[in-house]
């Protein structure tokens, strides 16, 4: 007598849990096509930042890592992070870190000071460590490394920048629409398999053209004017790559929403003060905003629960 296969009705295959994606896969995702897109830049598309750029933001972006990793074991009693696995240990570790130090070496341009770069990626990870809030019953870092990074050094070093025009520098013709739409299906796709923040992005996309049109009403701004800066790279690594950090954004779908539709009012109201670089000092408003009132909540449950516990004791 043969075996056969049981076969599953579709309810319970519908009913089946569904795998969750695997965070670490999207992070290698992330840190492959920032890596990719890093060499295209310095040998196709114009970066004018220099190499020596590329390896300083590295090189202190790993030393950070491993340095902040292992005092932060030693002062909470842990293994750090990067021993107890060998070499595949290590480069997970290191995933992170490379993410935040390469996107940050083709971000932001220090002309020769290098030692700028160097502060931004430790400033980027250190952030990671210091800015913590207790999020289901572990610290979690709630400020975005590389956007943090960025607006404490275009605020402390003014006269640092950004190059907005250097992705497209040596591209003509075609590939002015080819690589745009290569980082658009890339970036969509990461966020659809890996990170779940689609709500995230369109929510931002709708309260930026919502709000564009008032600053249109109000100032009497073209209001394609208004629209044109979502066609940039710079925009569009923007919005399906920084804003959508799964480990600095919210996972519920409420929360996504309002999350998207404040980075959106605060680079409203901060382009309507007329202050330069808005996209990023929106993103650490929000996110410190956030992290406050993550912080609030953890303290009222800290301080309710001993109430609570007095209660149980008092009617038992």
């Amino acid at each position: 007598m043969s075996a056969t296969a049981p076969v599953m009705s579709p309810a319970a295959a519908s009913a089946a849990p569904k795998k969750k994606p695997n965070p670490r896969m999207g992070l290698r995702t992330s840190a492959t096509f920032a890596t990719i897109f890093t060499i295209l830049g310095h040998t196709v598309l114009g970066f004018e930042q220099s190499w020596a750029q590329v390896f300083v933001a590295l090189i202190a972006g790993y030393s950070s890592a491993f340095l902040f990793e292992w005092v932060d074991a030693r002062a909470n009693n842990r293994v750090p992070e990067f021993r107890g696995g060998g070499v595949p240990r290590v480069v997970d570790f290191l995933l992170a870190p490379h993410m935040t130090s390469i996107t940050l070496s083709f971000l932001i341009y220090v002309n020769q000071r290098l030692w700028i770069m160097a502060l931004a990626c430790a400033l980027g990870i250190g952030s990671k460590y210091l800015l913590r809030v207790r999020q289901n019953g572990r610290l979690r870092h709630f400020m975005n490394p590389s956007n943090f990074a960025i607006a404490v050094i275009l605020v402390t070093y003014q006269w640092t920048g950004m190059l907005p025009w250097q992705y497209t520098a040596d591209l003509h013709g075609a590939w002015d629409w080819i690589l745009p739409l290569i980082i658009v299906m890339l970036g969509v796709r990461l966020n659809i398999i890996f990170t779940a923040r689609i709500p995230t992005i369109l929510s931002w996309l709708s309260a930026f053209v919502i709000l564009a049109a008032v600053r249109s009403w109000i100032f009497g701004y073209p209001f394609p004017g208004q629209l044109v800066v979502l066609t940039g790279i710079p925009m569009v690594l923007f919005t399906l790559y920084m804003i959508t950090d799964p480990q600095t954004s919210p996972s519920p779908l409420r929360s996504q929403i309002l999350y998207g539709s404040g980075i959106a009012l605060a680079y409203s109201v901060l382009l309507a003060l007329h202050v330069q670089y808005t996209m990023f000092y929106s993103v650490t408003a929000i996110c410190l905003i956030r992290g406050l009132w993550l912080f609030a909540l953890n303290m009222r449950e800290k301080y309710a629960r001993p109430k609570a516990d007095l209660a149980v004791v008092g009617a038992g």
